[in-house]
């Protein structure tokens, strides 16, 4: 076999094969109606998204997250592999926090339910932590 021929041969095999491959079929599409629910429902997880992504840009929770040892960085990319339902209850309870909250309020909270602990188990005898309770069983009479 002479070379010409043998480069016509392969030109022609490339040829028919680009041909075959360009004429395959593929995957089938379909084309349906997009109803008004589907539209709003993905607004509606493009808001949530974009209400997680400023409430992670804000510097107090940036501070926050570096208090706890976690970079923002990693956060925003955990937060970005959250599914649609996960977004959209993460989203709904930034939505219901209480604005200007900060850690003096918990602090407080925290300091009042110890206080009302203390002062329940100390009129029932089990502590004697009070001095103006004068009941109970733990106080010496």
């Amino acid at each position: 076999m002479s070379l010409a021929k043998f480069r016509i041969k392969s030109i022609a095999i490339a040829v028919i094969a680009a041909f075959s491959f360009a004429l395959m079929p593929v995957a089938p599409v379909s084309a349906a109606i997009v109803g008004n629910e589907r539209v709003i429902n993905e607004q509606t997880v493009q808001e949530d998204r974009l209400a997680v992504q400023n409430f992670m840009e804000r510097d107090d929770v940036r501070a926050e997250f570096e208090a706890l040892g976690v970079s923002p960085r990693e956060a925003q990319a955990r937060v970005a592999t959250l599914s649609d339902m996960e977004v959209a209850h993460l989203a709904d309870q930034i939505e219901q926090m209480p604005a200007g909250q900060g850690a003096l309020g918990s602090i407080i909270g925290a300091a009042v339910l110890i206080f009302i602990v203390l002062l329940i188990t100390d009129l029932l005898g089990f502590t004697s932590v009070f001095g103006f309770t004068n009941k109970g069983s733990a106080n010496p009479s």
